[in-house]
């Protein structure tokens, strides 16, 4: 449940913040705050005091800046591994079939999107979405470093993220080390081939982040107790 709790919480700061979040604050900080003592607490706590001592229009703001405009702080794990070409279209769709399998279906996003797995998580999947983010761990180490030296607060959320999964292994590190030094593959080509529309990074980016809900939707059931009521029906944000 710490695991899955961990998500949950980060699926709902990695949304664009607006009116909902703070409304959803006492609930994520009841949740933090019930979590065991460790990285994750201790880094997500410190977001959640973040975000209360910070004018909404200023989240935002930075939101946009740091997820919208910077490439190498793209939320979008397929994209560190296979950059603008037709291999990250398959890889979108092999997203879309383990959400799925798990008996949900991603609306008004790209599954990649980190806090769209999270969510995956929270919502009850936990072992898949935590599949997904090891396969993209080199993804995830390099956001968290971009992040890191763009000195944004979000470096925390993903960092809570990352504390979530076993330790890597050599392979993984390479794996980071190499995106690290070459980024990813920069060849552009559409992935209209595959039903998927290129947004969210890059040449590409649509229009800044609209609070307009959107994100997970069940097949059958709704969303888990512990999710706070103004994100139940998916991620909030997103790139439109």
């Amino acid at each position: 449940m710490s695991d899955r709790a961990v998500h949950l919480a980060a699926s709902v700061l990695l949304s664009y913040p607006d009116e909902r979040l703070a409304g959803a604050l006492p609930l994520l900080k009841a949740t933090v705050a019930e979590l065991e003592p460790g990285e994750p607490a201790r880094r997500l706590a410190a977001f959640l005091d973040h975000v209360a001592a910070t004018p909404m229009a200023e989240l935002a703001e930075h939101y946009v800046a740091t997820f919208d405009l910077k490439r190498r702080c793209c939320p979008y794990l397929t994209y560190y591994t296979y950059g603008d070409t037709r291999r990250r279209g398959m890889a979108l769709l092999r997203f879309k079939q383990a959400y799925q399998a798990a008996g949900f279906e991603v609306t008004g996003e790209l599954p990649d999107h980190l806090g769209v797995v999270c969510e995956l998580s929270g919502r009850g999947a936990t072992h898949v979405a935590l599949r997904l983010l090891r396969e993209h761990r080199a993804g995830l180490e390099t956001l968290l470093r971009a992040l890191r030296e763009e000195k944004s607060p979000y470096a925390g959320v993903v960092a809570a993220v990352l504390a979530t999964l076993p330790p890597p292994t050599e392979r993984e590190r390479r794996a980071a080390l190499r995106l690290a030094e070459e980024g990813p593959p920069a060849e552009e080509v559409g992935l209209e081939p595959y039903g998927l529309e290129p947004y969210g990074f890059g040449p590409h980016s649509p229009e800044p982040h609209s609070p307009e809900p959107h994100g997970l939707g069940p097949y059958g059931g709704g969303a888990p107790d512990a999710v706070p009521a103004p994100f139940g029906g998916g991620r909030q944000g997103g790139p439109r």
